[in-house]
Order: structure tokens, then sequence, then C-alpha cells
């Protein structure tokens, strides 16, 4: 499984700086080894607590944290295989304004999404959520 500091060890050790695409691979990595549900949990915890210590507690939001989870996992499960693939078959994972495809900036600056779950305001997901954590979905054009 992992903490989240050893998964932030695992991405460092190749990279010269925590930038977008290693924030993807951090949640890759969650997903590989805790499951979707346990991804969301083990990323939102980690990226809690570092804006904490950090002295930005404000700039957590629960709603980005969680999404960015489900969609990631979302394409792995869609096509299996390792990072660089990933991203390859899916660029938009590594286009950090992905969710304003999905959410406004007024829906994601809500209290609401900083503490919790908020659904898409601007376009619904691909997929659809279960109830709760996030552990597996259907394709919305399968309903």
């Amino acid at each position: 499984m992992g903490t989240f500091e050893e998964l932030m060890d695992e991405v460092m050790s190749t990279a010269s700086r925590f930038g977008h695409r290693e924030h993807v691979r951090l949640t890759w990595l969650a997903v590989q080894r805790c499951g979707t549900a346990g991804a969301v949990e083990l990323i939102s915890d980690g990226i809690r607590r570092t804006a904490r210590y950090a002295g930005a507690p404000q700039k957590y939001n629960a709603t980005v944290s969680r999404a960015w989870v489900e969609l990631t996992a979302y394409h792995m499960a869609e096509a299996p295989g390792d990072f660089d693939e990933l991203v390859r078959r899916n660029p938009g994972l590594l286009d950090k304004r992905l969710l304003t495809r999905f959410y406004s900036s007024r829906a994601l600056a809500s209290p609401a999404a900083r503490t919790g779950w908020v659904e898409p305001d601007v376009k619904a997901f691909p997929f659809t959520l279960p109830q709760g954590q996030g552990v597996s979905w259907s394709r919305v054009d399968d309903q």
C-alpha cells in the first residue's frame, strides 16, 4: 500500500520538482496501490496535511482532490498500463485546468467543495460515481 510520504519519495526520485505531472503520477501510484477509495483518502489526507504544514490550510480542496483521483482511476481502468501509457492515451490528465471542463470556478471555490464533495456543475463526468466514496463507475453513455 504505502504512505503518502513513501509515494511522494517514489515520485520525487525521478523528478527535479513537484509539478502537475508529478501530482498525477502520485495519484496514479495511489490508485494502483490502494484502489480508488483508498487513494481518495490517502491523497486527500496527504494534501490536507501538506497544506497545513505549509501554513496554507485554505488551499486544500476536497472536491479537487477527489475529482483528480476519480478521473485518473477511471482512465486507468479504461486502459491499464504504466504511467507513461496512461498520459499518452489521456493527455488531458496533464492539463491542470482539466477540472474547468466539469466545474465552474465558483463551484470549486465554494465552502462545500473545500470541505466535501460537490458534483460537476458545467458538464457531467464521462462516468457516474457511486454514492459515497468512489469505487467503480459506469459510463454515462451506457446508461
